[in-house]
């Protein structure tokens, strides 16, 4: 296994979304076939619902990744052995992710077993892939944020002693993922939740020679710690940020780690614009960064937008493509560990209406349900008869109850099922 070729990835946001898919596959590129690959759930360890968050993220790096990947226990485990083992497993592993969750939690949980100084030390040998993910990113500074104290139980703003990852690369940095955030909408949830006002007071207590490193949302930054060469990835860009004054590094830009440690040391200067081909810094080399991916909120807006479109035009085989499409987004996006926010149930209530409004013009009169309904059903019916087939119950299930909500009852029979509007005789399908 080439491990020898050390890579950091630090991600602001979407570590097990869609977005980040064509990412992880590079990043694990290089590897053997089935190498030691660890994910740490220390971050998200205290949650009730961890085991659930644990094996989204493996079917996620399973499926969409080829990736096969094993849990580091938060306790001595006949498997793993103790803290001893699990130490000497992560210092060896291939690859190592770790995401979601607290901040502070996972810099506590790592100092008291001795696991902080497992993982700087991968950087510091440039050894394996090491991604860190949105909180987890969040502790790779000399200084960390504490997210949940701050945002959710309204501390004082405050700097917790982050791992100092950077530290080894010469980069005193505080790392801040989510640094674009926007779910505040009337009020200012950027840079991780904090704000523009706390997060210039916090600015004031870093060392002279220091700035925050911010990363966007699916955004990452990659850095081959072979070559110390550097670049941003993804659909936001990398802020570097002094004194309230930013360099921005947009999505597709490669430079060198020495140009990283002069905007954060301010030896280079500021940019306030985002730097282009040819600029003031020549060491900032810009490449294409392709379609920027979209995010769920997008793609299922994107959908929605198309019915409504489709149905003014009273097309329903289009109206059908596209609750499908969006039933295939959701499903696409279940993995993700971050989706604990009301997105996917959010999601999932629109696709329920937009199914209502394919049978509302049949039960209206305004399509003739044989043949209008019945093209619109077919695919329907023909996607549960194979989540049946699957033995995925609970999403036929779910698929035939949107389906009675929407004026169509679906009959499950020894052979062919029947379909029926209220006070319509039987149809069959091909179910």
């Amino acid at each position: 296994m080439d491990a020898e070729r050390g890579l950091l990835a630090l991600m602001g946001s979407g570590e097990t979304s869609p977005t980040m898919v064509t990412l992880h596959r590079e990043l694990v590129a290089h590897l053997e076939p089935e190498p030691g690959a660890v994910v740490l759930e220390t971050p998200y360890a205290f949650q009730v619902n961890r085991d659930d968050i644990s094996s989204r993220a493996r079917d996620y790096f399973r499926r969409s990744v080829g990736l096969v990947t094993s849990v580091a226990p938060e306790a001595a485990d006949a498997t793993w052995g103790d803290s001893d083992g699990v130490r000497d497993r992560v210092r060896r592993a291939a690859w190592v992710f770790s995401g979601p969750g607290s901040p502070s939690y996972a810099l506590e949980r790592w100092a008291a077993r001795g696991m902080d100084e497992v993982l700087v030390e991968r950087v510091r040998r440039g050894y394996g892939v090491t991604v860190m993910a949105s909180a987890a990113a969040c502790t790779t500074g000399f200084a960390a944020l504490p997210v949940y104290e701050v945002y959710k139980a309204g501390h004082a703003p405050a700097w917790l002693d982050g791992l100092d990852m950077f530290g080894a690369l010469g980069l005193p940095v505080a790392v801040i993922p989510h640094y674009d955030n926007a779910e505040g909408g009337t009020h200012d949830t950027r840079f991780c939740y904090l704000g523009e006002p706390r997060l210039s007071a916090l600015e004031k207590e870093l060392p002279a020679e220091s700035a925050v490193l911010g990363i966007d949302e699916h955004t990452a930054l990659i850095i081959d710690l072979d070559s110390s060469a550097a670049r941003v990835w993804g659909r936001g860009v990398l802020t570097v940020r002094r004194r309230g004054v930013s360099t921005l590094i947009p999505a597709g830009t490669s430079f060198t780690l020495d140009v990283l440690r002069g905007l954060v040391s301010g030896e280079e200067g500021a940019h306030t614009a985002r730097p282009q081909p040819g600029s003031a810094d020549p060491s900032l080399v810009e490449q294409p960064a392709g379609d920027a991916p979209a995010t769920l909120e997008e793609v299922v807006n994107d959908l929605e937008g198309r019915f409504d479109a489709a149905r003014e035009k009273r097309d329903a085989r289009r109206m059908t493509e596209f609750v499908l499409a969006l039933e295939a987004a959701i499903a696409e996006w279940g993995a993700d560990m971050e989706e604990d926010q009301g997105g996917g149930e959010w999601a999932r209530t629109v696709l329920r209406g937009l199914v209502r409004q394919l049978t509302a013009p049949a039960q209206q009169g305004m399509l003739e349900p044989e043949r209008s309904l019945g093209r619109v059903l077919a695919p329907l019916l023909e996607y549960r008869r194979r989540l049946r087939a699957q033995g995925a119950y609970g999403q036929a299930d779910e698929l035939r109850d949107v389906l009675a909500r929407g004026g169509v009852e679906v009959r499950d029979t020894g052979g062919a099922g029947l379909w029926l509007l209220s006070d319509a005789p039987p149809r069959p399908s091909r179910e």
